[in-house]
């Protein structure tokens, strides 16, 4: 982890003191928040971050000019759209049982009033919106622009399921229009994303109030389609197997990952390493059209003046496996899909830096709120990341939690290590991070680590409490639980 100087909390300090001192003061006063959302995408695929068969420049540019949490994690998902939980915690706050739950009220104005756009609106911020929502509330009644507010995902079609087939015709092409998809309205969501981005600038530069924008693409979500300039980037000959490849996940029925679940229905069972590496030559493909993108988008906030007031916080809603460990989708506990990029930009981030505490992607919110002069409200559970933007604080979470189904799989990292729960087969995993980080060996067997994996299952029950997660672990596993 990077060391902070004095100096750094010191001016993070201030911001926050002046921030919250500006609800009378004028509004230019309060930084600007640029939230940059991607869907599906893992913290393995910026090519700065240690990838060196991508090409993301303009994501390059932010780990540079900004921090990097390394460790950024989302909790996981109710359902086999992660993406809802994912989106549901972040902009309300709570943990995952807790947003489960709230999905049944969150259209309801108490509850309305509660969410981050109508809380940044209530400290003086024009809110703007644009892209995938996948969130029960209504995006026009949360912010004061919305536009193209998309669904889960841009339609797929039959033929874009169970290939390539080596040796057979691919029947799908990720850059032909008539598939729909990503191409549905004749021009690419990525772009029309970015077209909707730097009109909200351009607007929000003649305002003088702050702003909040959510912008959020579909990408790099399958159909991973771009044009076919970007895919002809990565030639197969260049695109490499994931060391953790495996025709087969021995648990996949058992933990909700078989042949019905969408997203691993993209490719043929067992895996091939063709198949495979067409699947990350695409996903690869789409993820650097979407930087360009962003990199339009960067451009037209320094063009409109306001680059030097803005915060710009870049993520993902949850990883992808894309080929790891016998897997396609994101409905697991494995890093591949539970990790996700997380960059923070703005006056007084180190550039350059990179901190390897354990946070949620969701403590970005809290963080805006923060930054834009609001007190955190109680039903927030995640956590302000200036503590640890500043060094003041080294530990953000006792521990992280995650969880897939009501009774599929439960996870805890703590301490440099991994437990995964399969409740159903029943099964223990536990990895060590700092040595095995692709998740290759499992040593629950290893008789000097039953007593951290049992210290790990209690404290797991505990954040069981915490999340609202009601799976009896202990009948599942009666051997770990205290007597």
């Amino acid at each position: 982890m990077n060391v902070r100087t004095i100096s750094l909390g010191c001016l993070l300090a201030s911001i926050v003191f002046i921030a919250r001192g500006s609800v009378a003061a004028e509004p230019s006063s309060r930084p600007n928040i640029l939230f940059i959302f991607a869907d599906d995408q893992t913290y393995e695929s910026i090519h700065a971050l240690g990838n060196d068969e991508i090409e993301t420049p303009n994501l390059d540019k932010l780990v540079r000019t900004g921090t990097t949490l390394t460790h950024a994690y989302n909790q996981g998902g109710f359902h086999g759209a992660v993406c809802v939980a994912s989106r549901t915690m972040l902009v309300s706050g709570r943990y995952l049982w807790h947003a489960q739950q709230l999905e049944a009220t969150i259209k309801q104005p108490e509850e309305t009033d509660r969410l981050w756009p109508r809380l940044m609106k209530k400290q003086g911020y024009d809110t703007y919106f644009t892209g995938k929502w996948h969130i029960k509330a209504d995006a026009n009644q949360v912010f004061d622009v919305a536009q193209h507010i998309r669904g889960g995902m841009p339609k797929q079609t039959p033929e874009g399921y169970n290939r390539p087939i080596e040796g057979q015709p691919d029947k799908w092409s990720p850059s032909d229009p008539k598939f729909g998809g990503f191409w549905e309205g004749g021009k690419h969501w990525s772009e029309v994303v970015k077209d909707d981005a730097i009109g909200y600038l351009e607007t929000a530069a003649k305002s003088n109030n702050p702003f909040f924008m959510y912008i959020a693409f579909n990408a790099p979500h399958d159909p991973r389609q771009s044009p076919q300039e970007y895919v002809d980037r990565y030639p197969l000959s260049k695109v490499k197997v994931p060391s953790n490849f495996l025709p087969l996940y021995p648990y996949m029925d058992a933990i909700g990952n078989g042949k019905s679940l969408r997203d691993e229905a993209l490719a043929p069972f067992p895996r091939t390493e063709y198949a495979v590496k067409v699947n990350r030559q695409e996903y690869y493909a789409i993820i650097t059209h979407m930087d360009h993108q962003i990199g339009l988008i960067l451009e037209a906030l320094k063009k409109t003046g306001q680059e030097g007031n803005t915060y710009i916080f870049f993520t993902a809603d949850h990883g992808l496996s894309c080929g790891h460990h016998g897997l396609l989708g994101k409905q697991n506990m494995f890093d591949h899909s539970m990790r996700v990029p997380l960059i923070v930009v703005g006056k007084g981030v180190e550039a350059g830096a990179r901190i390897d505490t354990p946070v949620y992607l969701q403590d970005i919110m809290p963080t805006a709120l923060e930054l834009a002069g609001s007190s955190i409200p109680e039903h927030v559970k995640f956590r302000s990341l200036l503590p640890v933007l500043s060094g003041q604080r080294h530990e953000q979470y006792d521990a992280i939690y995650g969880a897939y189904r009501e009774d599929m799989q439960r996870m805890i990292t703590d301490d440099g290590y991994k437990l995964i729960l399969y409740p159903k087969v029943p099964k223990v995993l536990l990895f060590d991070l700092e040595n095995d980080p692709s998740e290759q060996q499992d040593i629950a067997d290893v008789s000097e680590q039953q007593a951290r994996i049992k210290s790990m299952f209690e404290k797991l029950r505990s954040l069981q409490v915490e999340t609202g997660d009601a799976l009896d672990l202990a009948a599942a596993f009666p051997m770990l639980a205290s007597q």
